[in-house]
């Protein structure tokens, strides 16, 4: 059976994309996203749990990028999950594990897109769903 590594993240920029444009010809771009989720404890309390993933993007993506992202901006990344293993001075394994994007979206106020700097960049939103009744009445529906 075939496998899947997706990921999608809505977060934001711990700092400014760091952007190394290599000797190929090839730009690449790290990012730090946090992503924070928040619940109420069993005291009523409201607790945030904030994790940071290391995002990798590649040429054209590091390039918008390294243009238009700032740190605190908001995005949407849809990637997959990427483990390097190398060996340190010492000669002990190490491993990292980020994302590798795929596709990105601004989601901040204020970002402006490629070729019209004024214009702030799309929103992300969830996607809905039309459900219809049948006879063709959604406003039919007993709920």
């Amino acid at each position: 059976m075939a496998g899947v590594n997706k990921v999608i993240l809505i977060g934001n920029l711990g700092q400014d994309p760091e952007v190394r444009h290599l000797e190929s010809g090839s730009v690449v771009a790290r990012l730090n996203i946090a992503t924070t989720e928040s619940y109420k404890d069993r005291s009523g309390n409201r607790v945030d749990n904030t994790e940071w993933h290391d995002v990798e993007m590649w040429d054209g993506l590091a390039k918008v990028a390294e243009s238009y992202l700032r740190k605190g901006d908001s995005i949407y990344i849809e990637g997959k999950i990427r483990t390097d293993k190398w060996e340190d001075k010492e000669g002990n394994p190490r491993k990292t594990i980020k994302i590798r994007a795929i596709n990105m979206t601004m989601l901040s106020k204020g970002q402006s897109t490629p070729g019209n700097e004024s214009q702030s960049s799309p929103k992300f939103e969830e996607p809905t769903a039309q459900i219809e009744a049948p006879g063709g009445d959604a406003d039919d529906l007993p709920f």
